[in-house]
C-alpha cells in the first residue's frame, strides 16, 4: 500500500465557468470522489495530501523544474524546451505531485 496519496485542489468553480468543459467537470462529482477517497485512506491509514491549486504541476518539468509559461489544455504531452525532456501531460503532473513539498495533510 502507498504511504499517501497526493491530490490537487482544484478550482471546480472556475472551471464551470468555461463553457468547453463545464459539462465534463459538472458530470465528474469531484467532492463527492475527494471525500469518498479521504473516508478510504482514513480506513487504510494513508495519508491524503492537497497541494495548492496554483501549484504549476501541469507546467513543471519534472526532469528538470524549468516551468513553461503557456500551456494549453488541448496539448497533451508535455515537450520541456530546456532539456527536451518528453512525457504524456498527466504522467508529467503526476511525477510532480508526487515530489511536492508543500502541501496539507487532508486524511
Amino acid at each position: 500500500k502507498p504511504a499517501y496519496i497526493t491530490i490537487e485542489d482544484l478550482n471546480v468553480k472556475g472551471m464551470m465557468k468555461n463553457r468547453h468543459l463545464s459539462k465534463a467537470v459538472g458530470e465528474q462529482s469531484f467532492y463527492a470522489f475527494r471525500k469518498k477517497l479521504a473516508d478510504k485512506c482514513k480506513v487504510y491509514h494513508i495519508e491524503l495530501r492537497l497541494v495548492d491549486r496554483f501549484y504549476p504541476s501541469s507546467k513543471r518539468c519534472h526532469e528538470c523544474g524549468h516551468k513553461k509559461v503557456d500551456l494549453k489544455l488541448s496539448e497533451r504531452t508535455y515537450h520541456c524546451e530546456k532539456c527536451g525532456y518528453v512525457a504524456d501531460r498527466d504522467y508529467n503532473a503526476s511525477m510532480n505531485l508526487k515530489d511536492v513539498k508543500e502541501y496539507k495533510v487532508i486524511a
